[in-house]
């Protein structure tokens, strides 16, 4: 038998909540149950942050799509193809190698806790590809991505999301935590075999994913997206014109007139869809990887009905 969801489900249209449910245990040894302002992991959902931090830049004129990874990187990351640009990693056509393979087995998660420690995960995997040839979804591109806006910017990833994208949004519960050393009102995340993923993930995410949020939230971070507080509006548009299998730059885009954030991980499921067009928004957040099958087909159908 399937293990019942935990997590949360939050459907709004605009300021009406048309569905808001918590279930599960935010930590099973000491019974503390999952509310709908719990915090949980949401794994690659950070991508579409990293995005706005690099658009955000290039929006102010301190980087272009067209610069290439190089001319920011140095002499650092010396196998990464010389005619990759930030583009080609927004869009996951850069070709690089990846130091989490999603198509193969994945290495032994280090003890990921600074920029430091994620440049040097980086390094050693050879170009598969030319750049801009395929698609190949990629998390060491937006790991790039952080260590070039790091770079341009002057400030550590953790606070230019913060100044750029969560603050302007209000998301007062979204914030890089330590996973060994989670705050009140947060939800460990748990294996199949009912071990936590303490083990399992970085001890910090970084800009290709591991931030923590709150489905609430995210009712506040799509309407900010949209009215530009996060970007100016005319690069809301750009980001979210389709570029190779239905992504555009740093968003997935499954259906005309709707965009969506997904994540993924070692007992972390993150799903969030918005449409513009009527205020609609669908979270499932939980801290089991387990968590969605027929509850994210629930949620389509209110953009089925929308």
């Amino acid at each position: 038998m399937e293990a019942p969801f935990s997590g949360v489900l939050l459907v709004n249209r605009g300021d009406e909540t048309l569905l808001a449910e918590a279930s599960g245990y935010a930590h099973i040894a000491h019974r503390v149950e999952n509310t709908v302002d719990t915090r949980f992991a949401i794994a690659s959902g950070t991508k579409g942050f990293t995005a706005l931090v690099v658009v955000g830049l290039v929006a102010e004129g301190r980087l272009a799509l067209e610069t290439t990874a190089r001319e920011v990187l140095g002499d650092d990351l010396p196998l990464i193809d010389d005619r990759v640009t930030v583009e080609h990693l927004l869009t996951h056509t850069s070709g690089i190698g990846d130091y989490c393979d999603e198509e193969g087995d994945p290495p032994p998660t280090p003890l990921l806790a600074t920029s430091a420690d994620y440049l040097a995960a980086l390094d050693g995997y050879p170009q598969v590809s030319p750049p801009g040839t395929e698609f190949r979804y990629h998390n060491g591109a937006f790991a790039v991505l952080g260590l070039i806006a790091e770079r341009v910017a002057g400030v550590g990833f953790a606070d230019l999301v913060r100044t750029r994208v969560t603050e302007p949004a209000g998301m007062t519960d979204t914030a890089f935590l330590r996973s060994d050393a989670l705050p009140a009102r947060t939800a460990t995340g748990y294996l199949e075999d009912g071990r936590t993923n303490v083990f399992s993930l970085p001890v910090v995410g970084f800009a290709d994913g591991g931030i923590y949020s709150s489905a609430p939230d995210f009712r506040k971070f799509w309407p900010a997206l949209f009215d530009g507080r996060i970007v100016p509006r005319e690069w809301v548009d750009r980001m979210l014109r389709p570029h190779a299998d239905g992504y555009g730059l740093g968003f997935w885009l499954p259906r005309p007139g709707v965009v969506h954030l997904d994540g993924g991980d070692h007992g972390v499921t993150f799903w969030s869809r918005h449409q513009p067009s009527t205020g609609l928004t669908a979270t499932l957040i939980s801290n089991d990887h387990r968590g969605g099958g027929p509850l994210l087909r629930r949620l389509d159908e209110f953009f089925t009905e929308a």
